[in-house]
């Protein structure tokens, strides 16, 4: 059985439209089946398709050149169909080469896949202006990993499942917080295979998209610069301190860091603040992608348990939660911290309001909020704080403030609002 992806459903939706559906993301968390499975559906209904595979050395050559394309394409599908362009990473000048296509005008649709890299993310989106839609593909999510275990039998009923079964909730939330959501962890049943699976898919991002795209000289500097940061999960990042820490310039360290990104690894977080001198220097937070792959990092994959480590993997956790919220509605995510030490851990910015939100692991018995939490509602006076928890359901409204005490499974509800 499949892992059913939610974000199908809004690439259907697109693939009438006349822009080319662009589809990226980190490598292996599921694009290629994606691709396949829109491809049985189309065929289903009696369309035409050609799906040609960059990665498959008989279908390198249809790339040489625009024309030799187009004659596969005419030879497989005749007047008009789809086109399906997987792991379009490897083309050099991808993004010149399907600016060209597109601006021919063609009776056909094309649909691109690509890992991360440099090419992808910016060059391509460069040459594709106003020419493309890019849905950017996660790994599982946490609501699309307890209806995969659950065998759909809640798919239409998920909040009831979360509020009904909720120790069953906790258990899934342990094995998602220990093995994260790439697609071949989450449906291999035995723990030693998941390990060695996300070894692999670890071992496959450094070799395929930092050294073979990215040309990156010294991929043991940038996998010690991610157990590194694996090991202070939330925690600020001084570049002097870290750069020293793996040997290499701050210059350097920073580029890797880029590529991090670029390459959907790391989350960067930047502070918010509204007075320069009182609130703390610019430095960042790195948050995962995937938990899974953090883990990994440090060897400690399927061996968490209640300790304090739970607590930051929990906060990166509810970070991912809050990422695919805040996309939806185009909020930014910061975080806020002082010089006096007074900390939130996510400042939602929607533009006209702000929304801090507090994390808390550990098992709230009754509503109550930290100083720093009472500081910043206080200063700045949002209409609404969350404090995003295991399980307590509850408000208190501390002057014009209501803070909602939420369990974490009601942000995966996808709800603007609570």
């Amino acid at each position: 059985m499949e892992v059913k992806r939610d974000i199908r459903e809004e690439i259907e939706g697109h693939l009438s439209q006349k822009e080319i559906t662009l589809i990226t993301g980190a490598r292996q968390v599921g694009k290629t089946t994606l691709l396949e499975n829109l491809e049985a559906a189309l065929r289903g209904r009696d369309k035409r398709v050609l799906l040609l595979n960059l990665d498959i050395d008989s279908h390198r050559p249809y790339f040489k050149s625009q024309e030799l394309l187009l004659q596969k394409i005419n030879l497989e599908l005749g007047e008009s169909g789809y086109v399906f362009l997987d792991e379009i990473q490897r083309l050099d000048d991808a993004g010149l080469f399907l600016k060209g296509l597109y601006d021919r005008k063609l009776p056909f649709k094309f649909v691109v896949t690509g890992s991360g890299s440099t090419e992808l993310k910016e060059k391509i989106h460069e040459s594709l202006m106003g020419r493309k839609r890019i849905f950017e593909m996660m790994p599982v999510s946490f609501r699309e990993f307890v209806h995969y275990k659950t065998e759909y039998h809640y798919e239409t009923k998920t909040e009831q499942f979360f509020e009904v079964e909720k120790e069953k909730t906790l258990v899934l939330l342990q094995e998602y917080l220990n093995f994260g959501g790439y697609p071949r962890v989450v449906t291999e049943k035995l723990q030693g295979e998941k390990q060695k699976i996300m070894a692999e898919i670890l071992s496959s991002y450094v070799e395929k998209d930092l050294v073979y795209l990215l040309k990156l000289e010294r991929p043991e500097v940038f996998q010690q610069m991610i157990r590194i940061l694996a090991a202070q999960t939330g925690g600020l990042v001084n570049f002097t301190q870290l750069a020293s820490q793996v040997h290499v310039s701050v210059p350097t360290l920073k580029k890797y860091l880029w590529y991090a990104e670029k390459t959907f690894c790391l989350s960067l977080v930047t502070p918010w603040f509204s007075n320069k001198l009182k609130e703390i220097t610019r430095a960042p937070v790195y948050y995962f992608n995937d938990l899974g792959l953090r883990n990994s990092a440090l060897n400690m994959m399927g061996r968490l348990t209640e300790n304090q480590q739970m607590g930051f993997i929990f906060q990166n956790f509810v970070f991912l939660l809050l990422k695919e919220l805040a996309g939806k509605q185009n909020w930014n995510i910061h975080y806020w911290r002082t010089t006096d030490k007074a900390e939130v851990d996510f400042v939602l910015d929607k533009g006209n309001e702000l929304l801090p939100v507090e994390v808390k692991f550990g098992e709230l018995k009754k509503p109550t909020i930290s100083r720093s939490f009472r500081s910043f509602i206080e200063k700045y006076s949002p209409p609404e704080a969350w404090i995003v928890n295991r399980g307590l359901d509850a408000q208190l409204r501390v002057n014009d403030t209501m803070v909602n005490f939420l369990p974490f499974y009601r942000l995966c509800l996808g709800k603007e609002s609570f």
